[in-house]
């Protein structure tokens, strides 16, 4: 791949999806855009950045800029986080919101559903009184082919047993061909959306729980703060974000303050946050 072609690529990504390709990674480039450049009828790689470059922003530029969104994921992955919720920070939200009986959770990178459907599991697993609350659970991700994935709630053997616990696989799974599928009852609390967190953010209810794991990393540090501004925007005063365990608001956005548990951590606003304004789309549930 050649330089100016890289480089093309490279601002063309962080542009639209806000990830920063570092020097030195022309082979992921090539090994991701292959298969684009196979299905979209180019005989190389080269020739379809050229057709790129020559073309207004379409279906094979977010095609391209999918193929280089991370979707590396797993069922309770890290495991603490999700220790945490059950054991610490859910029966306190809960406890909180007893009044209102309503809560709503935002999973900000959902991939192909793994990391939404785990919380759906320990929720109707863990806390049953859920059933009669005002649930909102939205999911979203960049990329349509993984929410399609997400929506259709079916993996492979291999997938099943990377960090899904056999109890939940025996309740909440039946046999699907070689695979298994979620059980639609558990499906059914999970609202898939497509959303670009670097582009216009629909209109959101003010949220309870946030989950963005693993995504800041692949940002610029003023991506990363304006997407932090965004969720305190929206962010209840006494509701929880949780990040990945190499990210932190330290240094970036000081609008948070930490919360350590015990092997993870949590961050909660500062300062009451305002009314969530209307920033962009209809965000149907």
């Amino acid at each position: 791949m050649a330089p100016d072609e890289f480089q093309y690529f490279a601002s063309l990504l962080e542009k639209h999806a806000g990830i920063v390709l570092e020097a030195g990674k022309e082979y992921l480039v090539e090994a991701r855009l292959a298969p684009v450049a196979r299905d979209t009828g180019f005989a190389s790689v080269s020739a379809l950045l050229q057709s790129l470059r020559q073309n207004a922003p379409g279906r094979a530029h977010w095609q391209a800029i999918e193929a280089l969104t991370t979707n590396e994921t797993s069922f309770f992955r890290d495991e603490h986080p999700f220790n945490a919720l059950r054991d610490v920070i859910l029966p306190e939200l809960l406890a909180r919101r007893a009044t209102s009986r309503s809560l709503n959770i935002w999973c900000a990178a959902a991939s192909t559903g793994q990391e939404p459907y785990s919380l759906a599991m320990l929720l109707r697993d863990s806390f049953p009184q859920l059933l009669g609350w005002n649930l909102s659970f939205i999911a979203t991700d960049l990329s349509e082919a993984a929410l399609g994935r997400a929506r259709e709630g079916r993996f492979n053997p291999t997938e099943i047993g990377r960090g899904l616990p056999p109890v939940f696989r025996q309740r909440y799974f039946h046999q699907d061909g070689e695979g298994l599928r979620v059980r639609e009852e558990v499906r059914r609390m999970v609202a898939f959306r497509p959303m670009n967190l670097v582009g216009p953010w629909p209109n959101m209810p003010e949220l309870d729980l946030v989950l963005l794991r693993n995504v800041l990393i692949y940002f610029n540090v003023e991506t990363k703060r304006n997407i932090l501004q965004k969720i305190h925007r929206h962010l209840r005063p006494d509701g929880c974000l949780l990040l990945g365990a190499a990210e932190s608001t330290l240094h970036i956005e000081e609008s948070y303050e930490v919360v350590h548990l015990e092997r993870t951590a949590y961050y909660r606003a500062r300062r009451p946050a305002p009314n969530a304004a209307s920033l962009g789309l209809n965000w149907a549930v």
